[in-house]
């Protein structure tokens, strides 16, 4: 998947195990306003630590970051 207009300059991330190429590093805030996520998601995790709400805005994806959305999923 590719979210930007132009490949120069583009940094790789991987997203729920999918690579994904971004115009350039956003904020975790950023992020999950670009990428599709479901609405129910918990957790953003960074490079396997979890990232609190109030630090989205803050917190920098760089190229090769591993970004995790964790959800609830129902079951019975």
């Amino acid at each position: 998947m590719v979210l930007a207009s132009s490949v120069s300059n583009m940094i790789k991330i991987t997203v729920n195990g999918s690579p994904v190429e971004l115009e350039s590093e956003m904020s975790v805030q950023q992020l999950l306003d670009t990428v599709d996520v479901p609405p129910n998601y918990l957790a953003v995790e960074v490079n396997a630590d979890v990232v609190p709400r109030e630090d989205y805005a803050n917190t920098v994806v760089r190229s090769g970051d591993d970004v995790e959305v964790v959800t609830l999923v129902g079951g019975g």
